[in-house]
């Protein structure tokens, strides 16, 4: 097995920083592919947490005036992980989020914030850090897609390039004059560049300039290749097709483990779902729902938006109730919504329950205890709760779309290999119909133990997807040698 190097760039990693699924898969995927033989080590900013966490930090580089103020280099650890970090303390020293302010606005200087991040990854590609010098930097997101861009205006001898999509709708779109402040040349504002309908794209020039691109599913990879799942970048990648590929994203099966996991109320394992009725219950109580076996739970994790669908969600209410089932939501998001089933949850004591926010203790114990956990997304690019919703025996609910219609089989395909339904179009209509499919399967045991079993046996860690990963890096390192 031929070793590789790869320098991952990421602007959130679980453990240590976490807003979505991003973070999951840059704290998974380079533990997971030490088994593959790939030596994979990840920058990202230097945030108050991770400067708190970081242990055995050493000092690599430092600069007096880096994006206009100094900054540092540090090669250090976390709980497994061998990081990079961009120490620049006017750009990250600050508080909360990593993207928005305390009121929700994006910072004003996110521009040059990731842009200091994708330079300094394209100087590690140059052998900036000669102990470890990489044959390919992968740049997850818009915030590193400037990496890929450095490294081909620098006009030098540089390591192969991939480029992930983990979600088209987030495209890092500023305006041109940054251009100039960020160090790349004008002739980048071209439409073979960065230059994105009069203003630039960071995600753009990530998609233009990677020599592989990837997305965190096969489904996705297909629906970003149109206009409309594109969002505005489909014609783009209909011309790089040759370059993408879809790889399904996992999860961390040890962080997940409901035979281990000391968030919830009971553990219980594959072969005695008999704890998962206690766990039910003090989820019911967490909610302030009704105490009651035979009213099927339905878990949601999610933020609170259009592209979740959580609106369709809200419509189906009345079947939720007219079924007899009970809704136990954690997220936030769009205002409107939290208030919304807020209202709903006043409005149906004991038959709703919402918590506004996010909680991880509170997100596992909803797997361990919901009987269903509903992802209504119009669009996916994978999805990660389905995925532990089968780790946890919670029957997904999805729809047709993305990562999620890759990852769940539906009863209505294949009988007794069925892991969950899906449903489409995605319309409050279709979502209804499901849930009144699901809550007859729900009452008839066998059916509803033998999809909860089906599912505890889907592998969903990162074991085979790491494998693609490995095999997709050596393809190109080959690729560019020869």
């Amino acid at each position: 097995m031929t070793p590789a190097r790869v320098l991952a760039v990421a602007s959130e990693v679980y453990p240590i920083v976490k807003t979505g699924g991003l973070a999951d898969v840059a704290g998974a995927l380079p533990i997971a592919l030490k088994a593959h033989g790939v030596e994979m080590r990840t920058l990202m900013p230097g945030y108050p947490n991770v400067m708190r966490l970081l242990s055995g930090a050493e000092e690599i580089r430092r600069w007096p005036d880096y994006f206009g103020g100094p900054g540092r280099l540090l090669a250090g650890a976390h709980d497994g992980l061998d990081l990079f970090v961009l120490d620049v303390p006017h750009l990250y020293a600050r508080p909360g989020n990593p993207y928005v302010t305390t009121e929700g606005v994006d910072w004003p200087d996110n521009g040059v914030r990731f842009a200091a991040l994708s330079r300094v990854a394209a100087d590690i590609g140059h052998g900036l850090v000669p102990a470890f010098v990489p044959d390919i930097v992968h740049a997850h997101d818009w915030q590193a897609g400037l990496a890929p861009a450095y490294l081909h205006y620098d006009n030098r001898p540089r390591p192969g390039t991939v480029m992930t999509i983990h979600n088209m709708a987030y495209q890092g779109k500023f305006a041109p004059e940054l251009i100039g402040a960020i160090g790349l040349p004008w002739s980048s504002f071209d439409v073979n560049g960065l230059e994105y309908f009069g203003g630039i794209s960071f995600l753009k020039a990530g998609l233009q300039f990677a020599d592989r691109i990837t997305t965190v599913s096969p489904t996705y990879a297909r629906e970003i290749q149109s206009d409309e799942g594109g969002m505005g970048l489909g014609g783009l990648l209909r011309a790089r097709a040759g370059a993408l590929s879809g790889i399904l994203n996992g999860i961390d099966i040890a962080v997940w483990n409901p035979q281990t996991d000391s968030h919830i109320a009971y553990r219980f394992g594959a072969e005695d779902l008999t704890f998962r009725a206690a766990n039910k219950a003090v989820l019911q109580q967490q909610f302030n729902l009704d105490s009651s076996d035979e009213a099927p739970l339905l878990g949601v994790i999610s933020r609170l938006s259009w592209q979740k669908g959580l609106d369709l969600l809200l419509e189906a209410i009345p079947t939720i109730l007219g079924e007899g089932m009970q809704l136990a939501l954690l997220g936030s998001g769009d205002r409107d919504l939290q208030d919304r089933y807020q209202a709903a949850a006043r409005a149906n004591p004991g038959r709703i329950g919402v918590v506004i926010g996010y909680d991880e203790i509170l997100a596992h114990l909803i797997q361990a205890g919901s009987d269903a956990l509903i992802v209504p997304s119009r669009f996916e690019p994978c999805g990660l709760t389905q995925l532990c919703a089968l780790r946890y025996g919670a029957v997904p609910i999805v729809s047709r779309v993305g990562g999620l219609e890759d990852t769940i089989v539906d009863i209505g395909e294949a009988g007794r290999e069925a892991t969950g339904f899906k449903f489409g179009p995605v319309t409050a209509d279709a979502l209804a119909g499901t849930l009144r499919k699901a809550n007859t399967a729900f009452h008839d045991k066998l059916t509803w133990r033998q999809l909860q079993r089906n599912g505890l046996a889907t592998d969903v860690s990162w074991r085979s997807r790491a494998g693609d990963y490995a095999a997709l890096y050596r393809s190109l390192i080959e690729s560019r040698r020869a």
